[in-house]
């Protein structure tokens, strides 16, 4: 596993000329201390088309420095980077190469830039030697080295102050409150590398833009493609097994399948149709390990809230070993799908039809007309799956037509998260509802699920010779849990299936 720090730094621009001020005079330092000059020789990777810059996505392979080695860095926030590293070898090491599969796909990357940096560094310490931030001006040679601008150089000389790990960020709001007033100022790129690319491709005359009509075609295509991008964006984020990333990639397949069936008047199903069910089948195998997860805090949770006179037995200790043994193979399976073909023939099907959309003739209409159609269609469907959950008495019948209404809710509701850039305020209100009703049926049906774990773990207990009653009593709560959400749902319905709300969507 490769090496990993959170990057938090900030870049001024500089000249020959510049000359730092005496930085041990910020608030909070006491100390500038010189560490030398370090020549550095970085080379930059990338696909011919650049996808990885155009992603914010840094790969290099350099040389000199206490870090030499292989680095890949990924976007968290402006002036913040996750900075992964593997040890300087001549090819890109394998890890590197998953994380970057969702990207690469079939492509090779190649050196594109080529960066000889001379740093002369020094370190801002506190009265007691404590490393506060790393402050180096970097005299930058960058060479193009491949596509259009290749052979071409340019020179620039820039300030990087870098917070030492676990520091205050407010501290490099101090030195560069210090810098600006010695007339440094913030660098507009937002690394080297993209500095590097800008000042060597070459200038092109601009196309007269023309500006394209705001149909609803328009809307839709831009809420599938930002789902497809959130999906590519996740698969790192995944792999590194990093917090809710299989849920969020997981959501956005769910919004992306949604939004086919909701706008099936503005794009075709018999294209859409197809890559639902790979949608569908890769939300189900991300779902394998989330689902225990939400399990396990919820049962975790009523445990934590007894008082300890009531957890009797090794109620935390058999819920450990009851949730490893449904979890074991789970993380691996999910990497074995994110490196498998049927995956990797996803993203590519997912790039060409949003570079070339099946549209149907509703997509040239007005959005004002076209998608409040759509979206009280999907209102409507769900009105019949609520009038059937609740015309039946609490039971096993009454929750599954429950989490059938809860799953119409949530297409509602990302229906009119979707439409919201073109339809504006009823939209969001609209969708605001539809997530009330979503998430009281979905702690309901998280309930019905927490009841069947909860009687299994006591089954297991009791053949164990230990006692259920902590069991039964998290049972009884569950049940408990249940009953108050069917008391709030018609409420919490009422308010959703207020006339005045569809009124505002209609066209």
């Amino acid at each position: 596993m490769a090496d990993t720090k959170r990057e938090i730094e900030r870049k001024y621009e500089a000249t020959d000329a510049t000359r730092l001020p005496d930085l041990s005079r910020v608030a909070g330092a006491a100390r500038a201390v010189p560490k030398g000059v370090t020549e550095l020789d970085a080379v930059y990777y990338d696909t011919p088309g650049l996808r990885l810059a155009a992603d914010s996505l840094t790969l290099r392979r350099r040389t000199g420095g206490a870090d030499e080695g292989w680095h890949l860095k990924f976007p968290v926030a402006t002036g913040i980077r996750d900075e992964l590293h593997e040890p300087l070898a001549d090819t890109l090491p394998r890890s590197f190469a998953a994380l970057l599969r969702s990207r690469l796909r079939h492509d090779e990357v190649t050196p594109v830039v080529r960066l000889l940096s001379s740093r002369d560094v020094q370190h801002l310490t506190d009265a007691d030697g404590t490393l506060l931030a790393e402050v180096s001006v970097d005299t930058v040679l960058a060479e193009r080295l491949a596509g259009k601008g290749s052979g071409t150089t340019a020179t620039w000389t820039e300030i990087e102050v870098e917070l030492a790990d676990d520091g205050d960020p407010a501290f490099l709001d101090a030195v560069e409150k210090r810098l600006r007033k010695a007339g440094v100022r913030p660098s507009d790129a937002s690394s080297k590398l993209a500095r590097a690319l800008a000042e060597t491709t070459p200038v092109r005359k601009k196309k007269r833009e023309t500006e394209d009509p705001h149909t609803a075609g328009d809307h839709v295509l831009t809420y599938v493609r930002e789902q497809i991008r959130a999906i590519v964006e996740r698969d790192p984020a995944v792999r590194r097994d990093l917090p809710d990333s299989v849920h969020k990639m997981r959501v956005a397949t769910r919004r992306l399948r949604s939004a086919f069936k909701t706008y099936r008047t503005i794009l075709d199903r018999e294209v859409t149709d197809p890559v639902g069910a790979e949608l569908k089948w890769l939300a189900g195998e991300l779902g394998v390990d989330r689902d225990q997860e939400v399990l396990d805090e919820r049962l975790t949770g009523r445990i934590d809230a007894l008082p300890t006179t009531l957890a009797l037995g090794p109620v935390r200790g058999r819920l450990q070993v009851w949730s490893a043994a449904r979890r074991t193979g789970s993380r691996r399976r999910i990497i074995d799908v994110l490196d498998g073909e049927r995956y990797l023939d996803l993203l590519d099907t997912l790039d060409a039809l949003a570079a070339d959309p099946p549209l149907r003739p509703a997509a040239s209409r007005a959005p004002g007309k076209a998608l409040p159609r759509a979206v009280l269609k999907d209102y409507e469907r769900l009105a019949r799956r609520m009038d059937h959950a609740l015309e039946h008495p609490p039971g096993p019948e009454r929750d599954t037509a429950m989490h059938e209404a809860r799953k119409a809710a949530k297409r509602a509701r990302y229906a009119g998260e979707a439409a919201r850039p073109a339809l504006g305020r009823p939209a969001k209100r609209f969708a605001k509802r539809m997530k009330a009703v979503q998430s009281l049926l979905g702690d309901h049906q998280d309930s019905v699920v927490a009841r069947e774990a909860l009687r299994t773990l006591a089954v297991q207990a009791h053949a164990a010779g230990e006692t259920t009653f902590t069991w039964g009593l998290l049972y009884g709560h569950e049940e408990a849990t249940a009953d108050r959400r069917e008391r709030e749902l018609p409420e919490v319905w009422a308010r959703a299936s207020d006339p005045v709300l569809r009124a505002d969507l209609a066209p």
